[in-house]
């Protein structure tokens, strides 16, 4: 069948085959790909795939600025109301500009000239969080032979674990900011002096990875000194924050600490529920992933909030990862006429976070009374 034609029930899975594989993890392994949808996917996107600088650049640095301002703005005010107001603000502004560090993960270097280093400088250092940190993990995540697996370094089979080990999921976001000045601060500084302190630091700390086994490999030699500036760069900043507390007090220190832990919360509720995390280490098809993962289509407006900068249609992204984020929701909207309502496309859409942390907490119950827990 032409991949412009819509597709059959003899040549796509239905919604019930599709549901089934969703509801069943372990069924969901031995999927074979979808083709009509794999091929639609790309046939109907062709003119989807340049990232518009006239987007990119107002958005992330629009979103720094809002940010920054607020957060300053918090800090100053001695209204308590007023501080929590805008330190609101800072927290919503200040994620969207961070969330740019997934964009740039799937970014060709030539795609956005200087994009990568003014991010690295307005927002992944002052946060703390340089692109490297997420660069090479990331690709291994979108892998279609590792895709959760052990050896990926962003997934673990969270709806197959222990009720208590989604709130400790959450809980360690908030220690997140201050985790990341004692690893920029303190224990850089240390590895230039005790290489094991080093060798620990790249292979433990350096990445953003929720899969505590996972263990990064040293870096290509092409970008040794690129890592080297971003993370000297990371450590002049966290003892710079260090030395603060006796120039200025403790208080623009702990607001600033404060809205990012919330910063860091919310995305890991967003990470919670991108996946069903029901993979328990074998590798899977790329239809198997995408039905793994979640769209939180409109109309719906909170996952824009929650999940911004195009990470509502985190499935859609596994099936097309260099699209940029402004072209996802036109991709969507094509994908969804041209396949249909039976079709296996839509089987990853769900309307949005409540429903999936509730699905999620489920499983965990189940999978304690089956003793399938991990």
């Amino acid at each position: 069948m032409n991949a412009t034609q819509p597709a059959s029930h003899s040549t796509a899975y239905s919604a019930q085959e599709a549901q089934t594989a969703t509801n069943a993890a372990i069924d969901r392994t031995r999927l074979p790909d979808d083709k009509v949808l794999l091929r639609a996917a790309v046939d109907l996107t062709r003119d989807l795939h340049t990232a518009k600088p006239g987007i990119y650049w107002p958005d992330m640095l629009g979103s720094a600025l809002i940010g920054y301002a607020a957060l300053a703005g918090a800090i100053l005010t001695d209204k308590t109301w007023l501080a929590i107001l805008l330190g609101l603000v800072a927290v919503q502004a200040l994620y969207r500009a961070l969330l740019f560090i997934h964009e740039i993960s799937h970014m060709h270097r030539d795609a956005l000239p200087g994009f990568r280093s003014v991010w690295n400088l307005l927002v992944g250092i002052p946060m703390l969080t340089p692109s490297f940190m997420y660069e090479d993990g990331h690709t291994i995540h979108h892998s279609r032979t590792k895709y959760g697996t052990p050896e990926d370094p962003e997934y673990l089979p969270l709806a197959l674990m222990k009720p208590w080990s989604l709130p400790v999921f959450l809980l360690i976001a908030l220690l997140a900011p201050p985790a990341l000045m004692i690893r920029f601060g303190i224990l850089a500084p240390l590895g230039l002096i005790f290489p094991a302190i080093r060798k620990m630091n790249w292979e433990r700390f350096s990445t953003l990875a929720i899969n505590p086994d996972y263990r990064r490999r040293p870096p290509a030699e092409s970008k040794r000194r690129w890592y080297i500036l971003l993370e000297t760069g990371a450590s002049i900043w966290a003892l710079a924050l260090f030395a603060s507390i006796p120039l200025l007090g403790w208080r623009p220190l702990l607001v600033a600490l404060a809205v990012f832990s919330v910063v860091a919360v919310l995305n890991q509720l967003r990470t919670l529920v991108a996946h069903l995390w029901e993979n328990e280490g074998e590798p899977m098809t790329v239809t198997a992933q995408y039905l793994d993962s979640v769209n939180v289509p409109p109309p719906g407006i909170a996952a824009a909030m929650w999940a911004p900068v195009g990470l509502r249609f985190h499935a859609l992204h596994h099936l097309l990862p260099s699209m940029p984020y402004h072209s996802l929701g036109e991709a969507h909207r094509r994908l969804s006429a041209h396949l249909g309502a039976d079709s296996t496309y839509l089987q990853a859409n769900y309307t949005g976070m409540i429903p999936l942390v509730g699905r999620i907490a489920a499983s965990t119950m189940r999978a304690r009374a089956g003793d399938k827990a991990v």
